[in-house]
This record gives C-alpha cells, sequence and structure tokens, in this order.
C-alpha cells in the first residue's frame, strides 16, 4: 500500500492499492472504479479528507479464512490513520462510498463483497456513512474534493473507449447530509 502520487497540478489520481489524504481545498482526489471501492473520508471541521481505492485480493477460500479482509483494513486503517495525523477526530468522520460493479456476469461478484466489507468497516468504526454509489454494472471515474465532500461520479461505458454515459454530483450541505442532483 502506498500514498498516491501528485500527476498534475492540483488533481491527484488515486490507483489500486493507494490512499490519499490532504487538507488543500483546491485539491481534487480521481478515480477510476470497477469492481474496486473508493472510500472517501473527511472531517469537515478539521477541513481534512482522503480517499483510499482497494480490491479484496483472491478466491473464496480466502474470503471464508479472512485473508482477502484483512487486505481491505490495513488500506482501510492507513487511511483513517492519515486524517488522524492531520487534526482529524475519529467521531467526526464522515464517509462516502464508491464501486463495487459486477464487471463480469458469471463469475463471482467480487464488487459486491468489496462494497459490503467497505459499509461493515466504517458502521463497525463509527464512521457515518453519509453517501454511497455501489454496485451497478459498468466502471466509473470518481472526484472527491476531499476538504468541501463535494464528489461526482461519472458513469463510464463499455468498451476501451469509456465514453461517459451519466453523471451524478454528490455534495453535502451545511448539515452534513447530501445533495443529489
Amino acid at each position: 500500500m502506498r500514498h498516491a502520487t501528485q500527476r498534475s497540478g492540483k488533481r491527484i489520481h488515486v490507483i489500486q492499492g493507494e490512499y490519499q489524504v490532504v487538507d488543500d481545498p483546491e485539491v481534487v482526489l480521481t478515480t477510476v472504479l470497477g469492481s474496486c471501492v473508493a472510500a472517501c473520508l473527511r472531517d469537515p471541521e478539521a477541513r481534512v479528507g482522503g480517499m483510499n481505492h482497494f480490491l479484496l485480493p483472491g478466491d473464496m477460500e480466502s474470503f471464508r479464512n479472512g485473508d482477502a479482509e484483512r487486505a481491505g483494513v490495513h488500506l482501510m486503517e492507513l487511511l483513517v490513520n492519515g486524517l488522524l495525523k492531520r487534526g482529524a477526530r475519529r467521531e467526526r468522520l464522515e464517509g462516502k462510498l464508491f464501486g463495487g460493479a459486477r464487471m463480469m456476469e458469471g463469475l463471482s461478484d467480487i464488487g459486491a463483497k468489496n462494497a459490503a466489507f467497505a459499509q461493515r468497516f466504517l458502521t463497525n468504526e463509527g464512521i457515518k456513512i453519509v453517501a454511497q454509489a455501489l454496485g451497478g454494472t459498468r466502471g466509473r471515474r470518481i472526484e472527491y474534493f476531499p476538504v468541501s465532500g463535494q464528489a461526482r461520479q461519472i458513469f463510464l461505458s463499455g468498451g476501451d473507449d469509456a465514453r461517459v454515459m451519466s453523471e451524478r454530483v454528490i455534495k453535502p450541505s451545511s448539515a452534513g447530509s447530501v445533495e443529489l442532483f
């Protein structure tokens, strides 16, 4: 697991196995997801937030014996601890979850397992889930502004060209709820 690297300007692309924590309101964290899940967490009072991007590894046996979830727990803890080091407080953290699509019909639904893991982790840690867009059958690009909490989900079509199919902006109101449009 490693930190994401700055790619250009104020955009940081987070790839599988990475996480990033920032407190710059101009920075947008981006990722592209299929069956992977991105957890976007922030502390609105400390004005710090971050994103990770994970795919639980392995086959059904590794899920049964817990090996797959250990990798997910590690990356989630790196994100949470990174936020705490920047002044966040656990009881103020809020999360948005994206991804977990079923990308190949007929195979095990790893996307659903990734999504269920992320939901369970945040619930067990007492982190409020303020928005989630999980499941489906299409990939998506996520843009997350970790200081404001605004997120944009852009669905992609199948095939190599990955055209934008639809877009949904998810942003918090001042009370921490979400507005979808």
